[in-house]
């Protein structure tokens, strides 16, 4: 977990508790840092520099990265990693596929700031100018979710009808129509307790129907104010989410994240229930 807090709340489960080792280690370059598969159409950026690292860094040889401590590699060596882990990256941030998503688009936002990346963010957002940065590179994040929810479900969506009439039209308008804001479907945030050592942006869809969301505690670490939305840093000194254990922001009821129906603590009726919803979310 990052370090300068409590571990009175832990949304992490041992089964997501696995290392990472960098391939090829410190072999030739095999990603740019572009955008690659459903994401090459949504840029036409140059390639993104890797950084040059000062030959003391005391990481400079590892090659595995374990437990907690996964997410490191990829930002010590995001060229390493294939388009199936990495989005993209730069000097700064590095933007990547969650292993183990709680949502149907699931992404993180690594910070490549090794004098912050084991903050806790209350902590590393006190300072206005990484706040900032943070914050254009997620608002960027958050485009390239919307369009792959565009880009997966956007043939479902009422609302994107118009516009996929167009687009398939033997002459194309001049101006499309709007279509679905996908953007409104995108959340991001951290968790008031992370579960990874390295300092982490969750940026993902809504939807709640990710391949892991298994336990009661992972819907409650995104549905509740465990899960800090980053526009709302930096936090005032008393906000009851600096403490989420005991402020009781989770163990609570079960709600729905869309229509608000109260399962108790009954989690599997509950994921049967979003799985109903999700098919009425895509089709809006």
């Amino acid at each position: 977990m990052a370090k300068g807090r409590g571990q009175d709340v832990d949304a992490i489960t041992g089964e997501t508790i696995k290392g990472v080792e960098i391939p090829n280690h410190g072999g030739k370059a095999g990603n740019t840092g572009e955008p690659q598969n459903a994401f090459a159409f949504l840029m036409s950026q140059k390639p993104h520099p890797t950084p040059a690292e000062p030959k003391n860094r005391p990481w400079e040889d590892k090659k595995f990265y374990g437990g907690r401590d996964g997410l490191k590699a990829y930002t010590v060596e995001p060229e390493a990693f294939g388009s199936d882990r990495i989005i993209s990256f730069d000097d700064k941030f590095v933007h990547i596929w969650d292993m183990f998503p709680k949502a149907a688009v699931h992404t993180l936002v690594l910070t490549r700031d090794f004098s912050k990346d084991e903050l806790h963010p209350f902590d590393a957002f006190e300072d206005p100018v990484f706040l900032e940065e943070t914050k254009v590179a997620v608002d960027k994040a958050k485009q390239v979710v919307a369009s792959e929810l565009r880009r997966r479900f956007g043939r479902y969506s009422a609302s994107e009808q118009a516009r996929i009439a167009a687009m398939e039209a033997d002459e194309i308008p001049d101006e499309l129509p709007e279509g679905r804001d996908w953007l409104k479907e995108v959340k991001a945030g951290i968790h008031a307790h992370p579960s990874m050592t390295h300092l982490h942006v969750h940026v993902m869809s809504v939807d709640n129907t990710g391949d892991c969301l298994s336990h009661a505690k992972h819907y409650e670490s995104f549905n509740t104010g465990f899960l800090v939305p980053l526009e709302a840093f930096p936090l005032g000194p008393d906000d009851p989410r600096r403490h989420p254990g005991s402020n009781g922001i989770i163990n609570q009821d079960l709600k729905c994240w869309r229509c608000g129906r109260n399962f108790g603590r009954k989690f599997k009726a509950l994921k049967e229930h979003l799985s109903e919803e999700f098919e009425t979310w895509k089709r809006e």
